[in-house]
């Protein structure tokens, strides 16, 4: 198969990944959970802006989330290619579930901020394990064509569950409190867990090969191959530093409340604006033939979120922010579904635990120390200062990128590709 006019006759099926029952089995968990999480991420900064009144506290929650992320990134990828994947998550849901039963209790009790932190910090512990896990098994559950499809619909899952999650969990704080959504997480975990025990894995590597070598350099093998392969080095950099510097996530409670002045039920909304723009993004991607030029898409993608992030910080109405986190969306899904797939498509399936680890690295530093630092730079010069320098920041990050890295725009149809010797 070459990347010329042939692969355009090709057929597309749009559905390839969820005629397979196991992916079938594992989106709906993954669903089910993702719905979870965002209840929580939503209540958890609401809940504590109420209490504290506080940016930097927001701040705090992101170091809380991110610091297991960074720390357990490359042992779980060392774990996920020499243990059952399948199994890590099953172990990594229950101590979801734990966690947020813990915040449940904290919420009832209006115990101090700083257990809220601890429970955070082990939530995170368990979902590095987890996302290390759920990134690697994913291709395990397909034909090697139909990665890029199936990474595309658990993108679309996500970013439902984005909206779903987010929303009604606005309205559950504005009637019900905030303990009742803790508990819906638990329940959500948990359905995940129970899911997984019926997932046949297509092929898993861990079970017939076990990687090679022992100790740090094994550990660090996946760093290696992240940093050998220009493309997959330079495509979740690009994610690394345009999240880190664009993200305005954790601020929303603070535009909620003090700038849009439309409370927990808008807050909601605004957490759900950039899933309807992802879903309705993903659906395109997974409609259309595949891009032509999916290098140059992804940096154009991220230029439209920076752009976007920019108008939403200077934004004082609620219609037009709601519009900007939509367009956040859309945009942030061409790019998740190239980096995605280039980063499983590259890599050998016997490194993707390790390799993934690495990704998870990239993206927990980008979401969650890049949540830490706007909620500083909030504190010190105020929510629309952090926003709209971050959005630029995001930019000026894509012109950096493209010239470091300019096979990054040559970059042709993403099935032609095939995985680097490990």
């Amino acid at each position: 198969m070459n990347s010329t006019g042939t692969s355009e006759s090709i057929r597309h099926d749009p559905f390839a990944a969820l005629r397979h029952p196991s992916f079938r089995l594992f989106a709906i968990g993954n669903f089910a959970s993702i719905i979870g999480r965002q209840m929580v991420d939503v209540v958890v900064g609401w809940e504590i802006y109420q209490r504290t009144h506080s940016a930097a506290m927001l701040g705090y929650v992101g170091l809380a989330a991110g610091v297991p992320l960074i720390a357990l990134a490359l042992p779980s990828g060392h774990l996920t290619d020499r243990v059952s994947r399948r199994k890590i998550i099953m172990v990594a849901q229950i101590f979801t579930a734990l966690s947020s039963l813990g915040l449940a209790w904290v919420s009832i009790t209006q115990s101090a901020i700083g257990w809220m932190y601890a429970l955070l910090f082990i939530g995170s512990c368990a979902r590095t394990f987890g996302w290390t896990a759920r990134s690697a098994l994913v291709p395990n559950l397909v034909d090697p064509p139909e990665v890029s499809n199936a990474i595309t619909w658990s993108s679309s899952l996500f970013q439902l569950g984005s909206v779903v999650g987010p929303s009604l969990c606005g309205l559950l704080i504005a009637r019900l409190g905030y303990t009742p959504i803790y508990l819906i997480d638990v329940v959500s975990s948990l359905v995940f867990f129970a899911t997984l025990f019926f997932i046949q894995p297509r092929m898993e590597a861990v079970k017939t090969t076990r990687p090679s070598g022992s100790g740090l350099s094994e550990l660090f093998s996946g760093v290696r191959f992240v940093f050998q392969n220009r493309i997959v080095l330079a495509t979740i950099t690009l994610d690394l530093f345009a999240v880190l510097l664009g993200g305005a996530t954790v601020l929303l409670p603070v535009f909620a409340r003090d700038i849009l002045h439309c409370g927990p039920i808008g807050l909601g909304w605004l957490r759900a604006a950039p899933g309807v723009g992802a879903i309705l993004m993903a659906a395109t991607i997974a409609f259309l033939p595949p891009m032509r030029k999916p290098g140059t898409s992804m940096l154009m993608a991220v230029i439209g979120f920076g752009l976007a992030t920019v108008v939403f910080g200077f934004s004082h109405n609620f219609w037009l922010s709601l519009a900007m986190l939509f367009l956040t969306g859309a945009f942030d899904t061409v790019s998740v579904v190239v980096r995605h797939s280039l980063v499983q498509i590259l890599t050998p399936d016997t490194m993707r635990g390790r390799v993934s680890a690495v990704n998870n690295v990239f993206i927990g530093s980008s979401n969650e120390i890049g949540a830490f630092e706007s909620g500083m730079t909030a504190a010190w010069f105020g929510p629309v200062a952090s926003v709209v320098g971050g959005g630029l920041g995001t930019i000026l990050v894509v012109f950096a990128v493209a010239a470091l890295w300019p096979e990054v725009r040559k970059i042709g149809f993403l099935h032609s590709m095939k995985a680097a010797e490990a």
